[in-house]
């Protein structure tokens, strides 16, 4: 996955680094389909900013699953890794809501720490096979 860290991270994420731990992060994709005016009615900057303003993310270049736009992956912290968790896919995260629906997840502890919540269920996509 081609995603390239931007912007500040939480006080929380660099602690954690710091004891030799990595926080759970949010990948979002902002290429060719995502955070562009195809996904019409979304303020993909804000969307971002929200995020941002909470968690770490890191921006992406196509995650190639654009008929999914918006496309958010919640990646395990080293805690989530150890139990087993895998990177977590969202599709379609459209709504404000759903923004900071991902952001109290990850904020809890996000995959492999605490389940993934009913309503992100709903956006949960299978990742693109890569050969």
């Amino acid at each position: 996955m081609p995603a390239t860290p931007t912007g500040p991270t939480t006080d929380d994420a660099r602690t954690e680094r710091a004891a030799g731990s990595v926080p759970c992060r949010v990948v979002v994709c902002r290429d060719c389909c995502c955070g562009t005016p195809k996904v019409t009615g979304v303020d993909h900057a804000t969307q971002t900013a929200r995020l941002r303003a909470r968690v770490p993310v890191r921006i992406s270049a196509c995650l190639d699953v654009c008929e999914q736009a918006n496309v958010i992956v919640v990646q395990p912290s080293s805690q989530g890794r150890a139990a087993g968790a895998r990177p977590v896919w969202l599709g379609l995260v459209n709504d404000p809501d759903a923004t900071d629906d991902i952001a109290a997840w990850v904020r809890a502890g996000g995959p492999g720490v605490v389940p993934l919540p009913d309503i992100l269920d709903l956006y949960t996509i299978t990742p693109p096979r890569r050969g």
